[in-house]
């Protein structure tokens, strides 16, 4: 299940005993076992005597006994494990290699989750991607619940927008939420526990039902992806003189040039990619599917990339390339890259 299909599961049924919530989203496998939690164990204090908390996969033994362990306060117990690395994949055995002997613990974990008692809940939760190979995942599968927690990336993450300004009961503006898209575009990687944060603080800074730009703009003010957005709208552009004043303000703000080559040299090629992209026939609402982008984002792309030729690009590449040697190297400064960025905007 996935984590719409997963939250809607809890609200419904009898809560089965078993839970697995694994996969390289850690936002969603909180949310969940916060979700579990709540719905299983609703009176925080009743917390105190009936949770069993694990912080990586106890020994077995360990785990037995928690398992077995007859509440005496409370209804139930809930057993929470959390890096339960006996559902983690394995390494693939080589063609010829000896079998590799059956794990013991995840076949004596397996016994005791066939035969838990009524009034026994386990929670196992895994940063990582599961085995469903295993008997012991088939298991779970089976008799529990499972999660699976997948990546967000630009392309998919306005689901994740939707779904939390629904439970948050507000809404973006068409030009707030293109503004969202396209910082989030820029980050090299997604943090949704901090997109999280910004949404929250964004139901602090106004009352507005409708979320605005300018409010978009404050919340995420501090980030270094704003500022570096508007540079490369400004390069896509064409427009020099905005270009070097933004980056000089992203200078300013402590942007280091490390990140900043990085991200111009991805722009740069994702214009180049766009471009060629076209030239053979791709539709501009197809890019976003071949590009891995979000189709907003990579149909903007391709309209600005019909302003560059292909030359220009591929000199462009080449010259933040020297300019990555030399700054690194300590023999050029900041010069490359306004020189890299007035070639790229020259008409």
């Amino acid at each position: 299940m996935n984590d719409h299909e997963f939250m809607a599961s809890l609200a419904q049924g009898t809560p089965p005993q078993i839970y697995l919530l694994a996969g390289e989203e850690p936002y969603y496998i909180r949310r969940a076992e916060e979700a579990i939690l709540r719905r299983l164990l609703p009176d925080a204090a009743e917390r105190a005597d009936a949770l069993i908390r694990y912080e990586e996969m106890p020994a077995i033994d360990a785990l037995a006994e928690s398992l077995e362990t007859a509440p005496f306060f409370t209804d139930k117990i809930v057993v929470l494990v959390h890096d339960a690395a006996v559902f983690r994949a394995g390494k693939k055995a080589a063609e010829g290699d000896t079998p590799a002997p059956k794990d013991a613990a995840a076949e004596r974990l397996l016994s005791l989750l066939t035969n838990l008692l009524p009034t026994t809940y386990v929670v196992f939760t895994l940063n990582a991607k599961p085995d469903k190979r295993r008997k012991l995942y088939q298991a779970v599968q089976k008799a529990g619940r499972i999660l699976e927690s997948e990546l967000v990336r630009p392309w998919n993450v306005e689901g994740w927008l939707n779904e939390r300004l629904r439970e948050m009961g507000r809404s973006m503006q068409r030009e707030a939420r293109t503004f969202f898209l396209n910082v989030v575009g820029m980050m090299q990687t997604i943090s949704l526990e901090f997109l999280d944060r910004q949404l929250e603080k964004l139901t602090l800074y106004t009352d507005n039902k409708q979320f605005t730009e300018a409010d978009l703009r404050a919340a995420f003010s501090e980030m270094p992806e704003v500022s570096v957005f508007a540079l490369m709208d400004a390069i896509s552009a064409r427009d020099v003189r905005r270009a070097m004043d933004l980056l000089a303000r992203c200078r300013a703000d402590g942007v280091h040039f490390t990140v900043l080559l990085a991200l111009l040299v991805r722009h740069v090629r994702q214009l180049w990619q766009a471009k060629r992209l076209l030239m053979n026939g791709t539709p501009p609402k197809g890019l976003g599917k071949v590009m891995g982008l979000h189709p907003f984002i990579a149909e903007k792309l391709g309209g600005h990339a019909k302003a560059f030729s292909e030359a220009t690009l591929e000199h462009a590449v080449l010259a933040l390339a020297d300019a990555d040697y030399l700054l690194k190297t300590g023999q050029a400064g900041d010069e490359l890259l306004e020189d890299a960025l007035i070639r790229l905007c020259r008409k």
